[in-house]
């Protein structure tokens, strides 16, 4: 049977997704709720390309595309969604990418410009393979680090992959913290309180840290806004806050998805510094991770050097451009 491509739209893809189809959507940044929060707010008049390859019924694979100028980049820009990639049935992506290729050159687009994306997407372990396959002019190069880490089983065997100076200066942070007050951390799933709690956490934002500040435009806050609104609608968000004394002193923002914790962003309330309370919470939320048994802990783009003391590795994040002819 022969592959066709369709245009499809946000809603098509939330009716597959919500369909537990045997596509691979392989993180929060490719879910339809994200990508449509995204182009409401960041879309800006470019017409997005929802290409799905399928085979009769069956769907192989999506390409979220955003179509400007001849040139064709995935949906959803580096500083908000930090990393990118195709959604593919597994083993049907050298199909997949052959069709989509061959109708990307009927449309007339010359350029794939794709980034980030990691070393495992299927950018980096099948696409690079197949346009040089078809001659197509090829060139990806690093761009930017990612850092998770991979959880153990329980506490006390994350403590013990810290090297002995990081395990007792937590030890000794929380300690401290502990001593000024009851020191507790609980977590927010409920929709209704998820919208209530995000009022406190951007006061914090803007409060603890000047580039921070500066990041959160207008137009920046009313996507946090929708996106928590958003992917709380789907189970998916959550806020963890440290209260001392049941005071909130920090919160983090994340994302549970398919045992993953994305760590998204955090704020902390300056007057709580010297506790090294947003470290904390950071920290906190990693127990309640190991505890719910999740898999991973994906601190998310950036090299900020906490990461790397909380026990994360870095994961190169790559830009690849394609030259179709």
């Amino acid at each position: 049977m022969r592959y066709a491509v369709t245009e499809e739209s946000f809603a098509s893809l939330t009716t597959l997704w919500t369909s537990q189809n045997h596509l691979r959507w392989s993180s929060i940044f490719v879910l339809p709720t994200w990508l449509q929060v995204w182009w409401q707010e960041f879309g800006n008049g470019d017409k997005p390309l929802l290409l799905a390859v399928r085979q009769g019924e069956q769907t192989t694979g999506i390409a979220p595309l955003l179509l400007r100028e001849g040139k064709a980049s995935f949906l959803g820009s580096t500083d908000v969604c930090d990393y990118l990639d195709f959604i593919i049935a597994p083993n049907r992506e050298k199909v997949f990418f052959n069709t989509l290729l061959d109708d990307l050159e009927k449309k007339g687009i010359e350029q794939l410009d794709l980034g980030a994306v990691r070393p495992d997407s299927t950018v980096i372990t099948t696409l690079v393979t197949v346009a040089r396959e078809r001659g197509y002019e090829v060139q990806y190069q690093p761009e930017a680090v990612s850092v998770e880490l991979d959880l153990p089983a329980t506490w006390e065997k994350y403590l013990a992959i810290l090297d002995t100076k990081q395990r007792h200066e937590l030890k000794r942070k929380l300690r401290r913290a502990s001593a000024e007050g009851k020191l507790d951390y609980r977590l927010v799933s409920d929709r209704l309180l998820l919208n209530q709690t995000i009022d406190a956490f951007l006061k914090m934002f803007t409060e603890s840290r000047r580039d921070k500040a500066t990041f959160l435009t207008p137009r920046m806050e009313a996507f946090f806004r929708s996106l928590v609104s958003a992917m709380a609608q789907i189970g998916l968000a959550r806020f963890g806050i440290l209260e001392l004394d049941s005071v909130p002193t920090a919160i983090i923002l994340y994302f549970d998805y398919n045992d993953y914790i994305y760590l998204y962003n955090s704020s902390y309330d300056p007057r709580y510094e010297s506790l090294s309370v947003g470290l904390l919470c950071k920290v906190l939320g990693i127990e309640s991770s190991i505890l719910t048994s999740k898999k991973k802990f994906d601190f998310l783009k950036g090299n900020e050097p906490y990461k790397y003391y909380l026990g994360g590795k870095e994961i190169p994040l790559y830009r690849c451009q394609i030259t179709i002819r």
